[in-house]
């Protein structure tokens, strides 16, 4: 917002109040009334089409919590606690988990909350016939066959869910992990089932709603307002509120605010942060964002000065945070060394080595042969361009500025556009990409311990996309993989799958059946030699044995009858052996003879980062994921490859008569779990 507007804005606004006796500068003439019991806030997202929780878009901020409830839910403080459910036993080494529900819970029409309510909203999103829920933003992600049940493979007695009573639920789990935070999410709320049976496209709209959150949906135009008045049926904790009135989110939303038709909103810029601190600090609010940015491991496969694991702790040492957070980042960012905040599960359990000290800096840049910076190349540093993030292009200067001054080392300022920046940031290597690091955005999705790591796409893509670290030899070898159609070293020795002709004699079948075997054996006795946890993660239940999956492979040949039947068996075979590209950001394919590559080449930190994520993976225990993802965070920060700064923070207007009002950490932002707003 330009001063220019905030004056005119406030002129109105003293206008208005010289009118009707009252003063923006205090509590103003607030649209929430103590009398009326009625608030007034901006959509938690740019639109609500609609309320279904099977849809992942704006609508989840109102639905879990707000309209409705699940078994699980968040306090005010952001913390998983139970809702609906009484209790959750996991049993299994943690494979199944016992659901044990309240009898006391109602619908907003009266009728009892049962275990068969959550059977049916669960089944339905992983009905074969839904294309379009999200599944992966819920506690089916992790039911035992949930995909193969929507893919059509499998029946519905197969999914791992099972209603014991009225108020017993079990489910069995793909692999053993806590789901309490996945309980929590919008696509594991319930559903009333005659409501949806009934009103199958529109049941969610006000004459035909029934949920079982603090309030109802009275009214409702998709992309219009949301009034939200409260459930007399309700028995878990609310405020005072009687009515929310949701609107579309305003682009001048302090002005607004200024003028009293909203009682909250976001700040967004540095001049309307300014501004408020001017004329009503009292009214202002802070609470941390799950959101970390950080300088990360471009993965460039050059070699350069920053394969030197003292050059990169030396620029770990030279970066000074408080000055990016405030003035540059306008005091909306809070300023941290590690991927944690205060209040975060794994705050106090990450820590990084490598503190604001120029001096040492200085000193370890000199033991790896650049002193006073001589000899290193500029290097590169992608930020998002000013139009996508306006203060990742300042942060970036001042990083470079600070970098240049302390260690005489010069960096570039790339604003990227957005698709090369979101391959970077949560992509494996790109071509093309010069030495440097990327200013990037980690973030958790939500509450649940698979997300703790904060960053996970980032070390993610270090399993998923192999080659990204180490060695210059190791990255070089995994540009095979992921910039050519097919890994040529894997075409010079199977044939190449762009031949229509191969794979239509048997004889072009031997030399990959002889690989097969061979790898199989490699990486059946090296899995063996791994713990436990990592022998679970990547042999859960039901898995098919490799040898058997090569003899199906074997077995396709012989079934097909035409040549092009054959080559495309073939195909199917080599890419199985083989590696190429998946492209995108979901890095390469890796076939059986990459993973033994792997297997023999890859880094210590690699290597470890597979074992934790699967041990966190296979673990029920939310004290220990807590360990496990300050292990996977301290080990990056550790190798200098990732090197954070701050966390955002979510700043916003609150009327005085207002509290309670609840800022979203997760990866959506902005307000949510509307039920605990009270009135003075």
């Amino acid at each position: 917002m330009v001063k220019g507007k905030v004056r005119a804005a406030g002129a109105v606004a003293l206008a208005s109040a010289a009118l009707f006796g009252t003063s923006i500068f205090g509590a103003g003439a607030p649209v929430a009334s103590a009398a009326s019991r009625v608030v007034v806030v901006p959509y938690p997202a740019d639109n609500l089409e609609t309320l279904d929780p099977i849809d992942w878009s704006g609508n989840i901020l109102v639905d879990q919590g707000t309209i409705f409830t699940g078994l699980y839910g968040y306090n005010q403080q952001n913390q998983i606690v139970p809702e609906i459910a009484k209790k959750a036993v996991p049993s299994d080494g943690g494979l199944v988990w016992t659901i044990y529900l309240k009898h006391n819970w109602k619908w907003s029409n009266g009728q009892p909350v049962t275990a068969e309510d959550f059977y049916y909203a669960w089944m339905r999103l992983m009905s074969p016939t839904d294309t379009e829920g999200a599944m992966w933003a819920g506690v089916t992600n992790n039911i035992l066959n949930a995909y193969a049940y929507h893919a059509g493979a499998v029946p519905a007695s197969k999914v791992g869910l099972k209603v014991i009573n009225p108020y017993e639920l079990q489910i069995t789990l793909d692999g053993a992990t806590n789901i309490t935070g996945l309980l929590a999410l919008s696509a594991s709320m319930p559903v009333y089932p005659p409501d949806v049976e009934a009103h199958p496209s529109d049941w969610y709209m006000p004459q035909y709603f029934v949920g079982d959150g603090p309030y109802v949906v009275s009214s409702f135009t998709p992309n219009g307002e949301l009034v939200l008045t409260r459930n007399k049926y309700y028995h878990g904790t609310v405020g005072n509120v009687s009515q929310i009135d949701l609107i579309p989110s305003p682009s001048t939303g302090v002005e607004d605010y200024l003028a009293n038709t909203l009682d909250a909103t976001i700040i967004g810029t540095g001049s309307d942060y300014t501004y408020a601190k001017a004329h009503f600090p009292g009214q202002i609010h802070v609470a941390p964002d799950a959101t970390i940015n950080y300088l990360g491991w471009d993965k460039s496969v050059d070699p350069s000065p920053l394969d030197n694991p003292k050059v990169r702790e030396a620029i770990a040492m030279a970066i000074d945070r408080g000055p990016i957070a405030n003035p540059v980042s306008y005091g909306l960012v809070g300023v941290t060394n590690t991927f944690s905040y205060p209040g975060f599960p794994t705050y106090g359990l990450e820590h990084n080595p490598y503190s604001y000290n120029v001096a040492k800096a200085r000193k370890l840049l000199a033991e790896a042969g650049y002193p006073d910076g001589k000899g290193i190349p500029t290097l590169q540093l992608y930020t998002q361009t000013s139009s996508n993030s306006p203060l990742s292009v300042l942060m970036g200067e001042a990083i470079a500025e600070q970098l240049k001054q302390a260690l005489n080392i010069n960096f570039k300022v790339d604003p990227t556009n957005a698709t090369l920046w979101g391959e970077l940031s949560w992509g494996g290597i790109e071509p093309g990409i010069l030495p440097g690091y990327s200013l990037d955005v980690g973030t958790a999705n939500w509450n649940q311990t698979l997300q703790w790591p904060l960053q996970s796409d980032q070390w993610a893509a270090l399993l998923e996309d192999s080659g990204s670290v180490g060695s210059v030899s190791f990255r070089q070898h995994a540009e095979l993989w992921n910039f050519y159609n097919y890994d040529p070293h894997d075409v010079k020795l199977f044939g190449n799958p762009n031949n229509a002709n191969e794979g239509v004699s048997y004889s072009s079948w031997k030399p990959l059946i002889a690989a097969a075997e061979k790898d199989i054996a490699y990486l059946n006795a090296w899995t063996k030699k791994q713990p436990l946890a990592y022998q679970k993660a990547v042999n859960p239940p039901g898995t098919v044995p490799l040898t058997t999956e090569l003899k199906d492979y074997e077995a396709s040949y012989a079934s097909a009858k035409t040549p092009a039947e054959k080559h495309a068996a073939w195909v199917s075979f080599w890419k199985w052996v083989g590696s190429y590209p998946n492209g995108g950001d979901s890095g390469a394919s890796l076939g059986l003879n990459a993973q033994v590559y792997v297997d023999e080449h890859e880094p210590s930190l690699e290597y470890h980062l597979r074992i934790w994520s699967a041990e966190l993976t296979n673990t029920p225990s939310a004290t220990e994921a807590a360990k496990l993802s300050a292990e996977i965070a301290n080990a990056f920060i550790k190798s200098g490859y990732a090197i954070p700064l701050n966390y955002s923070e979510t700043v916003y207007l609150e009327k005085p008569n207002l509290t309670g009002l609840q800022p979203n950490p997760w990866a959506w932002g902005n307000f949510y779990q509307f039920q605990y707003m009270n009135l003075k």
